[in-house]
């Protein structure tokens, strides 16, 4: 099943401790064919955005890049395997990597309905 991401919003729901994103950080989604961008912010976060594809099997590919409460400019790279929920939801389950140190973490995100904001 082909998921189309436009316009789609997302949270995370769980991350490991070396990332800078939480629940209070949303993730607005767009998606023209295989490109995929985002924009997110919340919490730690000020401003980021996400370039990538989806791929073929359904992957998401992307680069990540934000300011962070401190101004702080980080980047990373991050692979996500898509999950439907039973609710219709998309879970997304993200493994990435800091550019800055190569550190590597995981985290979980979930799409949010419009009467979940």
């Amino acid at each position: 099943m082909k998921i189309n991401y436009h316009k789609k919003k997302f949270k995370a729901v769980d991350n490991s401790a070396t990332g800078e994103v939480d629940q209070n950080t949303l993730f607005h989604y767009s998606q023209e064919g295989d490109v995929l961008w985002a924009v997110y912010q919340g919490s730690k976060i000020r401003l980021g955005t996400i370039t990538g594809v989806v791929k073929e099997d359904g992957t998401l590919e992307f680069s990540y890049q934000h300011v962070n409460e401190h101004g702080e400019i980080k980047s990373g790279k991050c692979v996500s395997q898509p999950e439907i929920l039973e609710d219709g939801r998309i879970k997304l389950h993200e493994q990435w990597q800091w550019d800055n140190d190569g550190s590597r973490g995981e985290s979980i995100l979930e799409e949010v309905k419009l009467s979940d904001n």
